[in-house]
């Protein structure tokens, strides 16, 4: 921590003056508006999370239906646990927590490095092992770091699936039981859960981190994955053990190699792992352990490297976390297709920024006129006649978002489509390339990138689907510098949809999925785009490092009302009879349950 950085004694006396120094921090170094949103989202952020707590405590009814369940094939679940100098009263917590797990066949491997100052460690755990033949204990020759310590656990195991808990943190009493359905239930070999990181006494619970389902985009900008992690043990002969030069991300190097071999991946989106924040921890600080960043970098460089991808592995805005530029194969051309009707201010803007700013230079506009009445609109066309890269169709028929864009697109001369609305105008000189980049992964569907309000707050920071009836676009409203709920709203992530706003993909999928849905025809339609991808196997990607502003609606205006809201109410009905399951209790893979379906509670 630098020492401007560093609160004031004072502020550290009790919690009421540590909220009032942070307070005036921020108001200092990031304005009004900044703080009066982050005061705001606090309190929301703090009710949501106190209804959820209440759900943490198992009833006595509940803890009872567990222990006596019976498992098909009744698992042995090796909990390894690396010790190093591990203080004892964090010890205990942790030990406590598997003596108090509802799931009773499970083996606790406890590997000690601990130096000749903390003898108690030893003391401890012979102490409990000597209680209890499913805790198993080891001492150390020398410390063989994070890494090899975890590897002398993980010898000590003999158990069918391996989960690996550090030495200071500790479970739900729940979590192997739960772990355990999700196996009988899935036949997953990888497992995650969601986690609390922790800090305070142990009835007080800090950040609630609730997960998407697996995406890997996310993943190589940071380890989303994290805890509660299991294995296989056939998986784990696969993958290796834990490298020692990976130090400091072992645990994210073994996650990417595990996740490449794995046959399923599961991800169980109940809070089931305690992550103690104290001030040697990782998850305090990323000064706490700066070596960590290096050796995260390096382990998604390798992984980069064992899956085929090529591309420079550098710092995200959101710190220690990561972006890749991937390399561009070739000088593919882009189609940049853009419906439009009249508003030749905004449609001006739009163009002259894509050619003013863009550094990305193969592309083609198609604009498609459709029933425009201004003479000056027609006056405008005529002046870009002489613009190379540009070419003008006319749609005759009424306004069809859908229709119109398969009607352009089969004119398209580009292997890339991009759909762009005419009241985009764009902020980034790389926006192609960050889209271009991506969308030419075989694995990837739809891509869009952030998109903001003329008064830099965020229009779309992506798309879930299964809420407010229908679909919404996350973090509306957002300050532009908001780095949003556990960064993503800042760093590349994997999502079910993206605006058609400023949508781009390759032209081959778009006719392998059948374009857009004309029955959708203004609203919803990029939703059940983005869905038709994820059921060929595509992941959609929303990359917030390209930036745009987006004067939204200006052409076809809201949908609040009359004969507009009665047509939007219907394309809603459209989207859920569709695709039901997303608006059944899971939902959207990429948007945990735990959010809520009523408002976009993701980062809220």
């Amino acid at each position: 921590m630098k020492d401007k950085d560093k609160i004031p004694k004072w502020a550290t006396r009790n919690s009421l003056l540590n909220l009032i120094y942070k307070t005036f921090r921020m108001l200092k170094n990031e304005g009004l508006r900044q703080t009066l949103f982050a005061i705001g989202y606090t309190f929301k952020r703090a009710s949501h999370m106190r209804r959820l707590k209440k759900k943490l405590t198992l009833s006595r009814r509940e803890r009872e239906r567990q222990r006596t369940h019976v498992f098909k094939n009744n698992y042995t679940f090796s909990v390894v646990v690396p010790l190093y100098n591990t203080k004892i009263r964090f010890l205990k917590d942790m030990v406590e927590s598997l003596e108090r797990q509802t799931y009773e066949n499970w083996q606790l491997c406890l590997a000690d490095g601990s130096d000749e100052n903390h003898k108690d460690v030893e003391e401890f755990c012979l102490m409990k092992s000597g209680g209890d033949s499913r805790i198993k204990y080891k001492k150390l020759e020398k410390n063989e770091g994070i890494a090899g310590n975890t590897n002398a656990a993980i010898e000590m195991a003999e158990g069918d699936f391996i989960s690996f808990l550090d030495h200071d943190d500790f479970l739900a009493d729940n979590a192997l039981f739960e772990v355990a359905k999700a196996v009988e239930e899935t036949s997953a070999d990888f497992i995650y859960t969601d986690e609390i990181i922790y800090t305070g006494k142990l009835n007080i619970a800090g950040n609630m981190h609730l997960k998407p389902d697996f995406s890997p985009d996310y993943l190589r900008s940071c380890n989303y994955i994290c805890h509660l992690t299991t294995v296989s043990r056939g998986l784990l002969e696969r993958t290796g053990m834990m490298d020692s030069e990976m130090d400091g991300s072992q645990d994210y190097d073994f996650v990417l190699r595990a996740t490449e071999s794995a046959d399923k991946i599961h991800h169980i989106d109940e809070l089931l792992y305690y992550w103690r924040v104290h001030e040697d921890s990782v998850a305090s600080s990323i000064d706490a352990k700066p070596y960590a960043y290096l050796a995260a970098k390096k382990a998604v460089e390798r992984h980069l490297d064992r899956v085929g991808l090529k591309g420079e592995v550098i710092k995200s805005i959101a710190v220690p976390m990561l972006h890749i530029n991937y390399v561009i194969e070739g000088n593919p051309l882009i189609s940049i297709i853009i419906p439009t009707s009249d508003h030749t201010d905004v449609l001006k803007k739009c163009i002259d920024s894509i050619f003013e700013l863009s550094s990305y230079e193969n592309f083609e506009i198609i604009l498609v006129e459709n029933n425009s009445k201004n003479p000056e609109t027609f006056e405008y066309y005529e002046s870009l006649s002489g613009t190379e890269k540009i070419k003008i169709l006319y749609y005759e028929g009424g306004f069809n978002f859908s229709a119109i864009n398969n009607f352009a697109s089969k004119t398209a001369e580009g292997e890339h489509l991009l759909f762009l609305n005419n009241d985009i105008e764009v902020i980034s000189p790389d926006w192609l390339e960050q889209m271009v980049m991506f969308s030419q992964r075989s694995d990837v569907g739809a891509v869009g990138i952030k998109l903001l309000y003329p008064d830099d707050t965020v229009q779309h920071g992506g798309i879930a689907v299964g809420v407010c009836g229908s679909a919404a676009n996350l973090c509306p409203l957002f300050p532009r510098e908001n780095q949003g709920y556990m960064s993503r709203l800042a760093v590349v992530n994997n999502l079910s949809a993206v605006t058609g706003a400023c949508l781009m993909m390759k032209k081959s999928d778009f006719f392998k999925v059948g374009g857009f849905s004309e029955e959708l025809a203004v609203s919803l339609n990029d939703v059940d785009l983005g869905l038709k991808l994820s059921k060929i196997g595509r992941y959609n990607v929303f990359n917030p490092v390209a930036l745009a502003y987006h004067h939204e609606s200006r052409s076809r205006g809201y949908d609040k009302k009359g004969e507009k809201r009665r047509r939007h109410e219907a394309e809603k009905e459209i989207l859920r009879k569709k695709w039901p399951a997303y608006f059944e209790e899971k939902g959207d893979p990429f948007y945990n349950k735990n959010f809520g379906k009523n408002s976009v509670s993701y980062n809220r």
